[in-house]
């Protein structure tokens, strides 16, 4: 017995490295998958509600269809919005840059004693014909590998809402043996994914508008932009926050002097970050959801490096769904609460 649990432990140690490589080698298939399994499981109970109604299993999936077709219309008007703002003054900014970024190199050449050539267009030097020209193959392989994660990512979430993969089914085949214990999982899941969706999507919204309000009233540039980037970027768990501060805090130099101005409008995005990150959302989500700093911090890296942005946006669900499948083994039940970072972690493993 004891070689059959060394041996098992080692087939483990050899076949976790192997997962995460798949994982990364097959990106193209599992971020549309995973992605579209958590907008599935948003629009299950609509789909149920549906059904209630008698309304048929198609016309259902048509109704979410649009719903969602909705939702991106509406956030492609915002881009779009922002796109023809930020357009609206290029000239205005661009000359605020090249003059703030001549005063900067200015100083640090008295203050290293070197001579630098300031005459024409400063910014012409970081954006010529020629580099625009080589990063134009790049850019368009990018919209290339975006276009085709949303259109699988729709075909997959197709497939899930018409339960031709079905999450449940799946548990219950692969991890779960027990009719009653599958569905009290995933319903266990489900719920939890969607109360940290829901929540996420809130704060961000809440930070989103926020940071648009403190850049309108203070007079930087873009409001807009700057909204929906914090708004977007806030997915991102830890960092996105940090992220959006520290940007907005370097753009606002160029757009406001270094006075008290300055200084109070940091203070107030960092403030808006502080509210509704730290308090707001901690709040909402309550202690039951709670997950280990540490953690986070890992499976951030992890799921960064595997997946790029994707990855650091799904890696918080993803633990989530990790965590509630090991609670359900009482041999993995000890990794679950190291991941929440309970107290009876250490009693469970000293016994």
């Amino acid at each position: 017995m004891n070689d059959l649990k060394t041996t098992n432990r080692l087939l483990l140690i050899i076949v976790i490295p192997l997962v995460f490589y798949l994982l990364k080698i097959l990106s193209f298939i599992f971020i549309p998958l995973i992605f579209s399994m958590f907008i599935t499981l948003l629009f299950l109970p609509l789909m149920r509600w549906l059904q209630k109604k008698r309304v048929s299993k198609p016309i259902s999936i048509l109704i979410v269809i649009l719903v969602i077709a909705g939702i991106l219309k509406i956030g492609g008007g915002l881009v779009r919005l922002s796109s023809k703002e930020i357009l609206s003054t290029k000239s205005e900014f661009l000359q605020k840059v090249d003059t703030k970024a001549r005063t900067l190199i200015l100083s640090i050449e008295e203050f290293l004693g070197i001579d630098y050539n300031t005459e024409g267009n400063l910014l012409g030097h970081f954006f010529q014909e020629d580099t625009l020209i080589k990063n134009f193959g790049t850019t368009l392989d990018f919209v290339g590998n975006i276009v085709t994660m949303i259109l699988m990512t729709a075909f997959f979430v197709i497939l899930w809402l018409a339960e031709s993969i079905n999450i449940q089914k799946v548990l219950n085949e692969i991890l779960l043996k027990g009719k009653h214990s599958s569905i009290r999982t995933f319903r266990k899941i489900e719920k939890d994914l969607i109360t940290f969706i829901k929540v996420k999507f809130l704060v961000s919204l809440l930070t989103g508008i926020g940071i648009g309000l403190a850049c309108y009233f203070f007079g930087v540039s873009f409001p807009i932009f700057w909204g929906l980037f914090a708004f977007v970027i806030n997915f991102v768990q830890m960092i996105g926050s940090v992220i959006s501060v520290v940007l907005l805090a370097i753009f606002s130099l160029v757009e406001l002097e270094p006075t008290s101005t300055l200084f109070f409008f940091i203070l107030t995005i960092t403030g808006v970050q502080v509210l509704f990150g730290s308090i707001v959302e901690p709040v909402f989500m309550g202690k039951s959801f709670s997950i280990n700093i540490i953690t986070v911090l890992v499976m951030l890296m992890l799921w960064g490096y595997i997946w790029g942005v994707p990855g650091l946006i799904m890696s918080i669900p993803i633990t989530v769904f990790l965590k509630i499948i090991l609670e359900q083994f009482p041999n993995t039940k000890v990794i679950a609460n190291l991941l929440s970072g309970k107290e009876n972690a250490v009693r469970l493993t000293r016994k």
